[in-house]
């Protein structure tokens, strides 16, 4: 028996609200965040990851509540991240009733802070989230991937495929791997970027950017995910993780 693939719906939270927009831009309310992962509990989910949205001070605190709220009505794991710069911030977040926690800006400024907080709480709590396209502007590295910060919308110069190799050796449990090229398209995850990543990737690799049918999140299993993330096509309705989940099944996946 291998490990179930997990399917985990992804709700990016802004001052409160659940947002969703493409590559990060032009966000839409799509509803209360305790309310959403309370459906997704239900329906079948594996995880719920929170994103964390709004970088400011008012916004931690707003998520740190969300996330005290959602754990009183959600059974499945709970992701969060954005704006975590601190082992106090997994603390909080930990304390409030999160599971995992993920970071990403602050780890590529100061990559000591992934061994900081694996040491402290354990590599199974620690996600490191890559955000990464093909290099453009310019950059090269020996991947062809460079990792972008700020949503998406500032890319740095750093190896997105060696950033992952890293970060696993510093003690992440988990990459995040959301594909900044793919991100909002609904026209599949990106398939070559995950079979890239995968020979170099020890832990567990969730694929994220760019699900629209069900035979999307068959393929990222195929190319090599231990789980699938997606936002908006649960969030508005175009499908259903029990249709992600029938498919994965009927495409021989082990699901839970």
């Amino acid at each position: 028996m291998g490990v179930a693939l997990r399917v985990i719906p992804c709700l990016d939270v802004d001052a409160g609200r659940v947002v969703k927009g493409v590559n990060f831009r032009n966000l839409r309310d799509a509803g209360d965040p305790v309310e959403l992962a309370a459906r997704y509990d239900q329906m079948g989910a594996d995880e719920v990851t929170f994103l964390d949205v709004s970088a400011s001070q008012a916004g931690r605190a707003t998520m740190v509540d969300v996330v005290g709220r959602t754990a009183d009505e959600v059974f499945v794991p709970l992701t969060v991240g954005g704006g975590v710069r601190s082992v106090e911030d997994v603390d909080r977040l930990l304390r409030a009733g999160a599971d995992k926690v993920g970071v990403n800006t602050a780890a590529i400024e100061r990559p000591a802070l992934i061994g900081e907080i694996a040491a402290r709480f354990g590599s199974q709590v620690l996600v490191l989230s890559v955000d990464a396209r093909r290099c453009q502007g310019g950059v090269e590295t020996a991947s062809g991937y460079q990792v972008t910060t700020h949503g998406g919308r500032r890319g740095v110069s750093l190896d997105a495929l060696e950033w992952a190799r890293e970060g696993q050796r510093l003690g992440a449990g988990e990459i995040l791997l959301n594909s900044m090229d793919a991100d909002g398209t609904t026209n599949g995850f990106d398939l070559q970027m995950l079979r890239d990543f995968r020979p170099h990737v020890g832990v567990p690799l969730i694929a994220s950017g760019g699900a629209g049918t069900p035979r999307h999140f068959v393929e990222a299993a195929v190319a090599g995910a231990d789980a699938v993330l997606a936002a908006s096509v649960f969030h508005f309705g175009t499908l259903t993780i029990r249709q992600v989940k029938d498919a994965l099944a009927a495409a021989g996946c082990e699901v839970r």
